[in-house]
């Protein structure tokens, strides 16, 4: 029995003797499956020709996977009182990611800010013993059930040591950011994925349903987004790849351009 991943998500499924005859994830709207079709592959496939990269990235710690793999989001380490919270998720871990990873102080949690990066969530979880936070709005989008995933619903769950997880919606019901007060030398920080998305023109910022099939979203859905972070001080947004971020003003990039893409589509 094998857990299988898919080659466009990096998404792990739970153990089967075959790989499984679709990929939910990849079918919805929001993503796609290649031409070529749906492929599958393994971590211990993964880790012959595959390595992660962990670097800075602005404040951070960064995670990636080379040569890129599947979406090719970069996951973030963030200081949670003597350890740390791994936000967003890689599929490949290996010993030496684990190592590198323990030798910063080890995970206390893993939060995932939407369903395109939960990947080998559970491999983490149970590697280093953590809970992982998903939003409960995404519950049908998990593919490998285990009790080291946490469901948390409302709004806004508050962490504890300056981190708070804010529920945005938009790209997924249950899409998620995570404020760091600390970050920014106190300015405080968004970690945001592509729930709030890095773009080239860093004065701005891009909302979109789906990013790879340009699907807008509703005038309504990006006004919630602005509402949800409203309360919260942030001079800096970190995307979801390497050196994807907004490093000053971010609040007011936010601001304008939500009213830019309300009046765009209103």
């Amino acid at each position: 029995m094998t857990h299988f991943v898919c080659v466009t998500c990096g998404t792990q499924f739970p153990a089967s003797a075959e790989p499984p005859e679709r990929c939910p994830i990849c079918e919805d709207e929001r993503q796609y499956v290649p031409e070529s079709g749906q492929a599958w592959t393994t971590l211990e496939e993964l880790r012959v020709d595959h390595a992660n990269r962990i670097a800075p990235d602005g404040e951070l710690t960064g995670i990636g996977t080379e040569p890129g793999f599947a979406i090719g989001q970069r996951a973030l380490l963030v200081p949670w009182g003597d350890r740390r919270l791994m936000w967003d998720c890689v599929t490949l871990i290996d010993e030496n990611t684990v190592a590198e990873v323990e030798r910063s102080g080890g995970l206390a949690a893993i939060a995932i800010s939407h369903p395109h990066y939960y990947s080998a969530m559970v491999e983490w979880g149970r590697r280093f013993g953590c809970p992982v936070y998903l939003h409960a709005a995404d519950a049908e989008w998990i593919m490998r059930r285990d009790p080291v995933v946490e469901l948390w619903d409302g709004d806004r769950r508050d962490l504890g040591d300056g981190l708070t997880l804010v529920r945005c919606g938009g790209h997924f019901d249950g899409g998620t950011v995570l404020h760091w007060a600390g970050g920014a030398d106190g300015r405080g920080a968004l970690l945001a994925g592509d729930i709030v998305q890095v773009i080239p023109d860093r004065r701005h910022v891009g909302f979109m349903y789906s990013y790879p099939n340009l699907i807008p979203l509703p005038a309504a859905a990006v006004e919630a987004i602005r509402a949800a972070l409203d309360p919260f001080a942030y001079e800096v947004i970190y995307g979801a790849w390497w050196g994807r971020l907004v490093p000053w003003d971010a609040k007011g990039a936010v601001e304008r351009s939500a009213a830019r893409y309300v009046a765009a589509v209103s």
